[in-house]
């Protein structure tokens, strides 16, 4: 592995960290939830909260969002409500939807939490929160919002990651897989076998940093904010996300055989033994296309696609999100 600089002494000065709040007793949630996931999980996610919630006599709200395109809608209003109300704002769903009501919540200073209802939940899992619905729902009763960072990419937030050329191709593919067989990791990745074994293009990309300007051919540039990712993947970068930095990694151009051998190691927790990517941590940069600064390109944010005008911005939120977890020992202890 190529490390493109040394992360141990960023320029940018670290947000100031932000204080813990404690969560009123008698504070409502306004919970909205992504129905796309099937009615059978919703009538089960309404039955534990009103179970859990109820036994405690904590009102709520559930807001269904049957139309993805209304979402972020939803999200604004609940946290309309939230403000106005003293409460808190829940996700349910998986990584893409709790980024989606969170990007609403940021900045708000009203706290968020999560009832993790997808396949790799990485966010919740990296903040100890149970995958567990019933433990997930009893955590709101008595949990505290802790400060927790996340990343921007032109506007765009991101909780988990961000990442352009093949990466996004993979996530368009695993979705198509998913409609077609169901939502498991075993499928995802047979899916991405099957779209590495494809021609894909490469890019060259100028990537700026601290003054200093790097040229990188590559088949995808990954931006990460979820150290438990990045162990996963064996990036020795992912205890340095606790210091307010992102992470970057490229693989250099590789043919398919040799872009499908580099997964596998990924998969194998041992990707900082390759030669063949760059890597580095950072709290602003910015990516340009040489010759075309003002290339449109597809890009993909928490597992959600869209599409961007270069030159990309990619950097620390100056504010954080004050997310319902656990204590720190806890959360530790959760964390898998």
């Amino acid at each position: 592995m190529t490390p493109l600089d040394t992360p141990a002494a960023p320029r940018d000065e670290a947000p100031a960290r932000a204080p813990v709040l404690t969560i009123p007793a008698d504070a409502p949630f306004f919970i909205v939830m992504n129905a796309g996931s099937g009615r059978k999980q919703s009538a089960e996610t309404r039955a534990i909260l009103d179970r859990e919630l109820g036994a405690a006599g904590r009102r709520y709200e559930l807001r269904l969002v049957d139309d993805p395109a209304d979402l972020s809608a939803t999200a604004r209003r609940a946290v309309a409500d939230a403000i106005a109300q003293n409460g808190v704002v829940v996700g349910a769903g998986g990584d893409g939807t709790l980024c989606a009501v969170a990007a609403a919540t940021l900045g708000s200073g009203c706290p968020y939490a999560v009832l993790p209802r997808g396949t790799f939940n990485y966010f919740s899992r990296d903040h100890g929160i149970p995958a567990d619905l019933e433990a997930s729902t009893r955590l709101l009763l008595t949990a505290r919002a802790y400060p927790v960072q996340v990343g921007v990419v032109n506007g765009r937030m991101f909780l988990v990651n961000a990442s352009l050329g093949l990466y996004p191709k993979l996530l368009e593919d695993r979705e198509v897989y998913k409609r077609q067989f169901g939502r498991s990791r075993l499928i995802a990745l047979f899916s991405a076998m099957a779209t590495l074994l494809r021609r894909h293009r490469h890019l060259r990309l100028h990537i700026d940093h601290d003054g200093e300007r790097r040229e990188i051919r590559t088949s995808t540039l990954f931006v990460g904010n979820n150290r438990l990712q990045l162990e996963q993947i064996g990036m020795k970068e992912a205890p340095l996300l606790e210091q307010g930095l992102l992470a970057a990694i490229a693989p250099r151009a590789l043919g398919r055989l040799a872009q499908i051998a580099l997964t596998l190691r990924g998969a194998a927790g041992r990707l900082s033994d390759a030669d063949n990517v760059v890597s580095f941590t950072f709290r602003r940069i910015t990516v340009t296309h040489p010759g075309k600064r003002r290339r449109r390109v597809k890009i993909a944010t928490d597992g959600e696609v869209t599409w961007l005008n270069m030159p990309l911005e990619f950097h620390v939120a100056p504010e954080p999100l004050f997310l319902l977890k656990p204590e720190p020992d806890i959360a530790q202890a959760n964390r898998s």
